[in-house]
């Protein structure tokens, strides 16, 4: 089994123009504002790429996986390539995306065992990952299009219609993933095409906002590197969206942003990231300052270790776990691939009070073995199931996992 470790030193230095410095300030983000008339810029960080190896998903692997105490991990289903996404109906038909093999699989228990027996092919399109589903009807997006269908009784879809079909090109983020939101409109996340440049096309790096049948697309925020799992909390009605950070900042930045999604937010990617930093990658933005543009920028709730590439969202609304873990967020890690040392490869909890977020907590981890140089699964697809136990997907091994709670 062999483990890739390649490291480098990516040197970000005379960014800006030398124009001289004459404040003497110890601060270093102060130090690393980008030019701006008596200030130069220059910064040299450590960059890594470090890919765990793949093990097997074997019954001591598993077994050896960690949950709070009472809960019960095991494997729902196997052998599905790389499933992505997951979207669960109100009947408990399970639907899975596999943005590689271009298509969604439909899984079905049908002796309540707590393990699918039937996975059949019900949707095939090039890049179809996004799933979401709002009564009798299911979502699916690929790059630039999405389609409605009918569910049937028996979980299979009905004729898929085009609903949309002019979303921008994916570039570096070709994920996109959509939701139907409390106030039953569509919403819809797309990534930047880039990971830290200014986008030429003003529907990247943004979420927005759509009626039910595609028509009406507006934007609702901006400034969202690729905010892949978003949802909106049971009790406030509040939208949370995880966002990815922008690689190549060093094994501790940019951090995972945990952001309150609000009506013309302005998120700050690329040029403000994290708790307020300037990134020295770019230049300014156009027609104002980087100052200027930070006193627009709303900033994360909470912050997230970087590079641990937060996937799917949900709140777990169920009555099956116990009274403390409902109405909090749990997120799936897929894990790192550019710092030293892996993080990620997990589901954490977003612990919150008084419908606020207040911390993360681990939920599942284990996922890493052999001293963090391998892995057996990278989280991606995360959902409540209707009998009240999570599912959560790996691309890798092509599992998806239960997790329920057995006292």
């Amino acid at each position: 089994m062999k483990t890739f470790l390649r490291s480098g030193m990516l040197v970000l230095a005379g960014i800006a123009l030398i124009v001289g410095c004459n404040k003497d300030d110890d601060d270093f983000w102060d130090w690393l504002v980008p030019s701006s008339g008596d200030t130069s810029t220059t910064a040299q960080v450590n960059g890594y790429v470090f890919r765990p190896a793949l093990e097997a998903a074997t019954d001591a692997n598993v077994a050896q996986l960690k949950v709070p105490q009472g809960f019960k991990v095991s494997k729902y289903s196997e052998n599905l390539g790389k499933p992505r996404i997951i979207a669960v109906s109100q009947a408990g038909h399970v639907y899975v995306s596999d943005r590689d093999a271009g298509k969604v699989t439909l899984l079905k228990d049908t002796d309540n065992d707590g393990k699918a027996d039937v996975q059949q092919t019900v949707f095939t399109m090039p890049m179809a990952h996004g799933l979401a589903i709002h009564g009798n009807q299911i979502y699916i997006t690929t790059v630039k299009e999405v389609y409605k269908a009918a569910i049937n009784s028996d979980g299979t879809l009905g004729s898929p219609s085009l609903i949309i079909s002019n979303l921008p090109d994916g570039g570096q983020h070709p994920n996109r993933t959509l939701a139907m939101g409390p106030d039953n409109k569509l919403y819809i996340s797309i990534g930047s095409t880039c990971n830290s440049c200014p986008e030429s096309n003003k529907l990247n790096a943004t979420m927005v906002r759509t009626n039910p049948d595609g028509t009406n697309l507006e934007v609702i925020a901006k400034g969202l590197r690729n905010t892949i799992g978003f949802a909106w909390h049971p009790g406030s009605g509040d939208l949370w969206g995880m966002d990815h950070g922008i690689d190549w900042l060093g094994d501790n930045d940019q951090i995972e942003e945990l952001n309150k999604i609000t009506q013309n937010g302005i998120y700050g990617w690329p040029y403000i990231y994290g708790e307020g930093k300037f990134n020295p990658g770019v230049d300014k933005p156009k027609d104002t300052t980087y100052q200027e543009y930070l006193a627009l920028t709303t900033l994360p709730t909470l912050g997230y270790q970087a590079h641990s590439a937060p996937m799917q969202m949900a709140f777990y609304t169920g009555s099956v776990f116990p009274a403390e873990y409902r109405n909090d967020a749990y997120v799936a890690l897929r894990g790192s691939w550019n710092r030293s040392e892996a993080v990620g490869y997990k589901i954490v909890r977003i612990h919150f009070e008084n419908n606020v977020p207040v911390r993360f907590d681990d939920f599942l981890t284990g996922f890493l073995v052999n001293n963090n140089r391998a892995h057996f699964a990278r989280p991606v697809g995360l959902a409540m199931h209707t009998d009240g136990s999570l599912l959560m997907g790996d691309d890798t091994n092509g599992i998806i996992y239960r997790v329920s709670y057995q006292p």
